[in-house]
């Protein structure tokens, strides 16, 4: 029965259904351009990516500056030093613990130049910056403060194959230097990339204990420099213990390893400085103006002023633990 009740019930049911299919019709459209434009985007993104690693390796700066290497026992200063170096406008710094070693980073990296490019690349490419990349960079794992770190790995490949595509003789120089250029033109936020640099600073530790690294080590860099710190063990053992206690924890054995670590550095035939026993961070930071002098000429540089508020990737160096 057709009544008028019955009528204004059925308009009010086919105007919700109408207004229903209009919204599910209208999202779904809405849905469809928005992958759409955000595809369109990506594509874009994607071609602005190849124009960016384009424009890098059209405009590469050759990193071909010797390396000096801070190296020793763990927990004797060599981070906060590497740290230290961070800013200086005559020294790429290099911005964490530098892992070239194969297959373990404290064994320098043997490199056969009768094995192609590839290989060599592999050898010598750092994982961690994938980690770093991804997450940021930050000192220890339980640091709060993280740092950006745009690096692109894949761009990284190509300056280190292109650069060698040039050498005429290939030497073993040529293959660092080709991994040195290319770290630091792949590691986009480098605020300290422009100028002319006096040496590249890393730190590694334990590498300098083993006669052989060294060996190989100034056989690449003849003029290179080997920075080593020996620490007071009255005060080094007991930050090693906190730091790794099952490696650390028994005193006779960690002695041992210190004392195999000072014992090293005399044994380098090459320009090496030893630094003792500085007790803690905060004079670590008092004695710095009296330790200037000995970096500027071990280094040759024209000043050895610290640069503590324009580093590379770091801010306040006074918050190392040491």
């Amino acid at each position: 029965m057709n009544s008028p009740h019955w009528n204004k019930e059925t308009d009010k049911k086919i105007k919700l259904s109408e207004r229903i299919v209009d919204y599910v019709i209208g999202g779904y459209l809405k849905n469809k351009y928005r992958i759409w434009m955000l595809t369109k985007e990506f594509k874009e993104s994607k071609l602005d990516l190849k124009h960016l690693c384009r424009v890098c390796l059209e405009h590469i700066s050759p990193v071909t500056s010797p390396l000096a290497l801070i190296s020793q026992i763990q927990r004797s200063g060599g981070s906060l030093l590497s740290q230290l170096f961070d800013g200086h406008p005559e020294i790429h710094a290099h911005p964490h613990e530098m892992m070239i070693g194969y297959t373990k980073k404290h064994v320098w990296p043997r490199i056969d130049l009768s094995e192609p490019p590839e290989r060599w690349f592999g050898v010598l490419f750092e994982d961690m910056v994938i980690e770093h990349a991804a997450a940021g960079y930050k000192k220890g794992r339980k640091d709060n403060e993280t740092f950006p770190f745009i690096f692109l790995p894949s761009l990284q490949k190509k300056i280190f194959l292109n650069y060698l595509d040039s050498a005429q003789s290939i030497t073993l120089r040529d293959v660092f230097d080709a991994y040195m250029t290319s770290y630091f033109s792949a590691w986009l936020n480098n605020q300290n990339y422009i100028g002319q640099k006096k040496f590249i600073t890393a730190f590694t530790p334990r590498l300098a204990m083993i006669k052989e690294n060294m060996e190989f080590f100034f056989e690449v860099y003849p003029d290179g420099r080997l920075i080593s710190l020996v620490r007071d063990p009255k005060n080094w053992f007991p930050s090693a213990l906190r730091h790794v206690p099952k490696k650390y924890g028994d005193v006779s054995r960690a002695m041992s390893q210190w004392q195999e670590s000072a014992q090293a550095m005399p044994g380098t035939k090459r320009d090496t400085v030893i630094v003792f026993a500085l007790l803690n961070s905060k004079i670590w930071l008092v004695k710095l103006n009296q330790l200037c002098d000995i970096w500027q000429s071990f280094l040759i540089l024209n000043s050895m002023i610290f640069y503590w508020y324009q580093p590379s990737i770091h801010a306040d160096q006074s918050k190392y633990e040491f």
